[in-house]
């Protein structure tokens, strides 16, 4: 076991969580403010719910021995059920293609339960203002269980189909962000539209946005630079070339931003700090710093104009999850072939990284949106739960009708 590794990758564990707070007011300021308790409940209760999901069967679904179908491996056992006989000080020697491991078996858990709690979270933005809290959390442990623990077994876990074959995803363009944009699809699309809302509603607190973004770029340092499971040169690459992808997409995002309607936003701002972030993530142990441009740069635009053209749409997507994660996870898994050096990507010469990615995009977006689908048509007849609040208490808020609190006293609700 190395200290000095042990001790960064607890750390970046750390800044992912922080990640959540960040994320409940980065949404919780783009929803009215009636609403706002309840975006950030069902940001902050994903802690405490899927640490314990993950601890008694999710990391074993995803890391522990595979099972497989043929040469295909589909999920891990249940052999660390509850962690059985997890280990302190153990090398783990899974879950990681691209060097040996120096950590404590329960440091690599405890970091990957971190991406477990953020990336349901990133769903809730798609069903904001309408959706039911108690069904909300059945469905994190359904969605961790079935959804999520899979497809991380099969990019992560040892015996993998997708990490076999190939596939570079190097800390989590398909696991997290094209998993959490397609199931936000699902979502939005069985839930239904908002009430009284044609084209998205006004912000009610724009600081909110901004700090909650300032605080995803911060922890997403955590995210990316530890996700080489070590405090070496891929760690410090990582780290530089995260903060330089979301750079280069703000820019883009106020650019576009001022072509369009003559000004420069703050939101736009902070959604293409965040679609940045998003794009670099699958590419961030792989590719330089030119690179990492061209990627911010890729996801600037792609998700600028996605979040136009979902409007064309009938669903109600409400804070463009799978504009931002979803295309932004599509064009980072898709760069991670292109940009990558060291004769990995296309840009020396070698496209199979681009065809095994490719292939990891399609296999999540299939499988994500299926079960998805299924997990909240199974739980919308299930009698006493439903996915939709009453329109009475959508309405009213959800923050007064669901949690019997108010984020705001005075004319701040409304």
């Amino acid at each position: 076991m190395d200290t000095g590794d042990t001790a960064w990758i607890l750390a970046s564990s750390a800044l992912v969580l922080f990640m959540i707070p960040g994320l409940a007011l980065f949404y919780g300021g783009m929803v009215r403010g009636k609403n706002l308790l309840s975006m950030l409940m069902k940001n902050f209760v994903a802690m405490g719910v899927v640490t314990v999901t993950w601890i008694v069967v999710g990391y074993s679904l995803a890391f522990s021995g595979d099972v497989a179908i043929g040469d295909w491996g589909i999920i891990g056992n249940l052999d660390l059920f509850a962690l059985g006989e997890l280990g302190i000080g153990t090398k783990l020697g899974l879950g990681n293609a691209v060097h040996g491991l120096s950590i404590p078996d329960n440091a690599f858990m405890v970091f990957q339960m971190m991406f477990a709690i953020i990336t349901p979270a990133l769903i809730t933005g798609a069903f904001a203002e309408r959706f039911k809290f108690k069904t909300y959390l059945i469905f994190l442990v359904l969605w961790v269980t079935f959804v999520y623990a899979p497809i991380a077994h099969w990019v992560w876990g040892n015996g993998g189909w997708l990490l076999d074959l190939g596939t570079l995803d190097f800390a989590g363009g398909t696991v997290v962000h094209i998993n959490a944009g397609v199931a936000a699809i699902a979502a939005a699309y069985l839930v239904g539209k908002r009430r009284n809302v044609d084209r998205g509603v006004e912000p009610h607190n724009v600081p909110f946005v901004i700090i909650g973004a300032a605080i995803l770029w911060f922890g997403w340092f955590g995210f990316n630079a530890g996700s080489g499971l070590a405090s070496d040169g891929i760690a410090i690459n990582a780290f530089l070339v995260t903060n330089t992808a979301a750079a280069a997409a703000m820019v883009v995002w106020l650019i576009l931003g001022n072509i369009h309607t003559g000004k420069m936003s703050a939101v736009g701002a902070a959604t293409g700090v965040v679609a940045g972030l998003v794009a670099i993530t699958p590419a961030s142990g792989y590719v330089g710093p030119m690179g990492s441009i061209a990627i911010g740069l890729g996801a600037g635009v792609l998700t600028f104009y996605a979040v136009r053209f979902r409007y064309k749409f009938g669903f109600d997507d409400a804070l463009e999850v799978m504009a931002v994660h979803g295309i932004g996870g599509i064009w980072g898994a898709l760069a991670t072939g292109i940009f990558a050096v060291g004769g990995i990507g296309l840009i020396d010469g070698n496209a199979r990284v681009l065809g095994y990615n490719a292939i990891a995009v399609v296999s999540t977006i299939g499988y994500s949106f299926i079960v998805t689908f299924v997990i909240l048509k199974v739980l919308d007849v299930i009698p006493g739960l439903g996915l939709r609040a009453e329109d009475v208490e959508e309405d009213g808020g959800l923050d007064i009708a669901l949690h019997g609190e108010r984020a705001y006293v005075g004319d701040g609700a409304d």
